[in-house]
């Protein structure tokens, strides 16, 4: 049963590839069941085309009598560019009596189901992932502190700043400072 693989595909699709893939962005990887339900309530317009080519692969699956239909996942899904329709613009009329053309675009919608058997359940990884790094953040935070120095460089205490009054005095002392000892370079100056 290694390479089961089940393909359903939807071509020329009445939508464009860049909208059709936020919708194949949004159900890759996930089991068919929680699939079918994000599309089902989904306000983007792709996620009706989805639906029905997703429910068309579990269909083809289901020919198969070895498979659980319950256990598969969307291994793949994809939108690929198509043709614009009828292969040409189409035109709308502009301003000034121009004609503003416009791409009408098409899209190959596809989608790959697997049985869980063959690649591990993904939904069961998720869940071990998640559980594994919240146990080891939870053991570093519970670690006791060592001994040992810290590499990080130490700060420096902050300079206190001083108070509006005392710079005034401050540059009141330095400013009668600074006059007497230019009083008595010219005093000394004019002696000489």
């Amino acid at each position: 049963m290694t390479g089961t693989e089940f393909t359903a595909r939807h071509r020329f699709a009445g939508i464009t590839a860049r909208k059709a893939r936020r919708i194949a962005d949004m159900i890759r990887g996930r089991t068919v069941n929680e699939a079918l339900e994000l599309l089902q309530f989904a306000p983007q317009r792709g996620a009706a085309f989805y639906l029905k080519v997703v429910r068309s692969a579990v269909a083809n699956a289901s020919l198969d009598e070895n498979v659980k239909v319950e256990r598969l996942y969307i291994s793949d899904c994809r939108a690929d560019d198509g043709p614009l329709l009828n292969g040409r613009m189409r035109f709308r009329p502009g301003p000034q009596g121009r004609a503003m053309p416009f791409a009408k675009r098409l899209s190959h919608l596809t989608v790959k189901v697997r049985p869980t058997e063959d690649a591990g359940d993904t939904a069961t990884k998720r869940a071990k992932s998640k559980s594994r790094t919240k146990s080891a953040t939870a053991t570093e935070a519970a670690a006791p502190a060592t001994d040992a120095p810290s590499t990080a460089p130490e700060k420096k205490p902050a300079r206190k700043k001083a108070s509006p009054k005392k710079k005034a005095a401050s540059q009141g002392s330095e400013s009668e400072s600074s006059r007497s000892g230019s009083e008595s370079s010219r005093s000394e100056g004019g002696e000489a």
